[in-house]
């Protein structure tokens, strides 16, 4: 009986903007600000797109939300990529505790940010020291 099948691969284009400030730790802290706060972008865009499609009453993208959503997430990356780095330079040492330090202090501190109550700051702390930790063991895992 014959067979018929696929073979190939998929891959997307690599872009990478590299700005020298002098400072590995800014280096990385802007890295990470420009990446994550593009992936935000072009989430709020498509967002957007889909409700200018859908809704009949709305008629052109928010490009206000669009660079809010950019400033902010590409501004908690950046944070946590810099605290990373700097607790991998202080520790000495790169493994998953450096991302769990790291994601617990940028989860206070976006909270704080937001006027949270304690209870509130201490949950994000928690849920950003589990994200960034979970990440950092699937890092391991590919």
């Amino acid at each position: 009986m014959p067979q018929t099948g696929f073979n190939g691969s998929v891959s997307s284009p690599k872009v990478d903007v590299y700005v020298d400030t002098g400072s590995q730790f800014l280096n990385h802290t802007v890295d990470g600000f420009l990446k994550i706060g593009s992936v935000a972008v072009a989430r709020a865009a498509a967002e957007e797109t889909y409700n200018v499609v859908v809704q009949v009453h709305k008629s052109h993208l928010d490009l206000t939300k669009m660079c809010k959503e950019g400033v902010f997430f590409g501004t908690v990356a950046g944070v946590y990529v810099g605290m990373d780095y700097g607790m991998e330079k202080i520790r000495g040492t790169r493994d998953w505790k450096n991302a769990l330090l790291a994601g617990a202090a940028t989860g206070a501190l976006a909270s704080a940010v937001g006027n949270n109550k304690r209870d509130k700051i201490v949950q994000d702390a928690i849920t950003g020291g589990a994200i960034a930790t979970a990440a950092q063991f699937i890092n391991y895992l590919t």
